[in-house]
């Protein structure tokens, strides 16, 4: 029956065939042929197929020279429907994601057909060889990004690692405190040079093998072996030295207060010692990854995880094609407080969750034009109006931010600027008329591009548009003088304010230029050596450099939204607002 659809919906599709819903429309077997990809023999075959579904009505020509006849008896959309509909009921969600964009479909269907695609989303049990599997399904509105601890670069994907390894200790954001993980307990000398990590016995990896202190160490050399773009971070090591299988030593060139924060980001992640990354990942997190493709990534709960096993037996994570993108759904952020209160288990749940971290506008000094005039950077400031933007366009942008972190941004005393400043400034920065391109996220910021484009266009400025297509693209160099771009921080934001900052491959450091970039490591060079109060002093000074000179143009603070259906308990927040899948389960009635 697939194959009969298929063929269907190529003839139905044929621009070439202008095919109408219970129209006879004069064709040859030659057209079909083409249409179809097939051999005319083939033509008469699929076609006796056709009719014998009721798909189409066949009135062969007779004789040399006589065109045959072909009525369509189904709409493209109903036939669309039903096979979709068909696919999913068969399990079959890889091509029903795939049948969306592989022809020509108006919005409405599509929006009914992603609704349909959604209502498969959740959670499900299923009896399997006697014993009932708990499985949750989730769609993302992109494919999967780089999932290398090393060099991951996105927020899921981070959130994602964190679900499949496991770090020394984790990072308690609400008490400030870190807590055990891999490893039981840890100490420190009076200098702060020398650090001892105790870990856990019995801890296994995916693979079965039993982790020891040798996988730590070599976890830590990779960094340095592939040249970490994080590598600032941990420069003040000056050896890391293995105690027996259970105990590592790490020594220091000088004091670092820093240093736990250190070891319990993405970053130190406990992979095995020989560590393969063309392979499926292997960690020692509650899940292990079972299955990984361009469409879908399955993850199984690993009975022997030295924590609590997860509660959930399998969840299978898709990713929508670009032209299927969707939004909204089963992203999974959390929220500090969840009321769990429902008239009913199909009632859906709305949740938003306020994240640390901003949209923002950087401009590429690696190219020429007027944006390296301090004067077009303030008319920029002011045509990227922050709360403009949070009363024009609103949706998910919350508050206007003039920091990354929204409690720094809510002390501000708000006003907004007019435009007519901004075109003073314009002239005075030698602006004569060129378009400016503007880089952003197609599927994110387009809303937002265009709305700068409008503002822009009342002050005289041209700015044409560089759209990624490829949500993977951002991390590619744009040409671009400004670029639109958005960063989402760790819970523990002193650690994802210095990775911002410090990161060599993010886009802070792509766009400024070396002499700028210099300017700022100066500021932040005591980093590492400074207590709690002294390093968050040393953030504000480094954001209000960005900020006095515009290097940086802070936008507005997001609220992360997902709606989540049935009877969904144990909901925890993870990093970046995310649930913590390990920790969810399914109420059966």
């Amino acid at each position: 029956m697939d194959t009969i659809y298929t063929h269907f919906l190529r003839l139905a599709d044929a621009e070439q065939l202008v095919l109408k819903l219970n129209e006879p429309v004069r064709v040859t077997i030659e057209m079909l042929s083409a249409v179809l990809c097939c051999t005319p023999r083939n033509v008469k075959f699929i076609l006796r197929k056709l009719e014998e579904q009721h798909f189409i009505h066949w009135h062969p020509g007779r004789g040399r020279g006589h065109h045959s006849e072909l009525t369509l008896l189904r709409s493209l959309n109903e036939a669309l429907e039903v096979h979709f509909t068909e696919l999913l009921c068969k399990g079959k969600l890889k091509e029903a994601i795939e049948l969306i964009g592989s022809v020509k479909i108006d919005e409405v269907l599509r929006e009914n057909l992603m609704l349909t695609l959604h209502q498969q989303m959740g959670f499900h049990s299923h009896l399997e060889t006697g014993s009932e599997q708990d499985i949750l399904r989730m769609l993302r509105s992109r494919q999967l990004g780089d999932l290398d601890p090393a060099s991951v670069y996105t927020a899921f994907e981070t959130y994602l690692l964190g679900q499949v390894c496991s770090t020394l200790i984790t990072y308690d954001a609400d008490t400030n405190t870190f807590l055990p993980a891999l490893a039981h307990t840890w100490e420190c000398s009076s200098d702060h040079r020398e650090w001892v990590f105790y870990l856990r016995k019995g801890v296994r990896f995916h693979d079965g093998r039993v982790m020891t202190s040798q996988d730590v160490q070599a976890s830590l050399n990779r960094l340095f072996e592939i040249n970490c773009s994080s590598l600032w971070l941990y420069r003040d090591i000056e050896r890391a030295e293995t105690v027996g299988d259970y105990a590592i030593r790490f020594v220091l060139k000088q004091t670092n207060r820093f240093f736990l924060h250190l070891f319990s980001c993405i970053r130190m992640t406990v992979l095995p010692a020989d560590y393969d990354s063309n392979k499926t990942l292997v960690g020692t997190g509650p899940f292990q990854i079972t299955e990984m493709s361009e469409e879908v990534i399955k993850l199984t709960a690993f009975d022997s995880y030295y924590g609590i096993r997860p509660h959930l037996d399998q969840v299978h994570i898709w990713f929508l094609p670009e032209h299927a993108s969707y939004d909204g759904y089963y992203d999974l952020p959390g929220a500090d407080h969840l009321s769990l209160s429902r008239s009913s288990p199909e009632q859906p749940q709305f949740i938003d969750y306020p994240a640390l971290g901003c949209q923002y506008m950087l401009f590429n000094f690696h190219v020429k034009g007027c944006h390296h005039h301090p004067a077009f950077r303030q008319a920029m400031r002011i045509v990227y109006d922050s709360v403009t933007l949070v009363n024009d366009l609103g949706k998910n942008r919350i508050t206007p931010a003039s920091s990354f972190l929204p409690w720094r941004s809510a002390a501000e005393n708000w006003k907004t600027r007019v435009l007519d400043e901004a075109k003073a400034l314009l002239h005075q920065s030698g602006y004569q008329g060129e378009p400016l391109l503007l880089s952003y996220k197609k599927n994110k910021d387009a809303d937002v591009a265009e709305w700068l484009q409008k503002r822009a266009r009342l002050i005289g400025l041209n700015i044409e548009f560089e759209p990624f297509d490829d949500y993977l693209d951002v991390v590619k160099a744009s040409q671009a003088p400004l670029i639109l771009r958005e960063e989402i921080l760790e819970d523990d934001w002193q650690y994802g304010m210095i990775h911002f900052f410090k990161n060599n491959e993010n886009c802070l450091h792509r766009y400024l230029t070396p002499e700028l970039q210099s300017i700022l490591d100066d500021v932040l060079a005591p980093f590492p050596q400074l207590p709690h109060d002294g390093r968050t002093k040393l953030l504000e000074r480094a954001e209000a450099l960005l900020r006095e000179n515009g290097w940086l143009l802070t936008g507005c603070h997001m609220n992360k939204k997902a709606e989540l259906h049935q009877s969904i308990y144990g909901m925890q927040t993870s990093e970046f607002g995310f649930l913590d899948i390990s920790k969810l389960w399914i109420k059966n009635p």
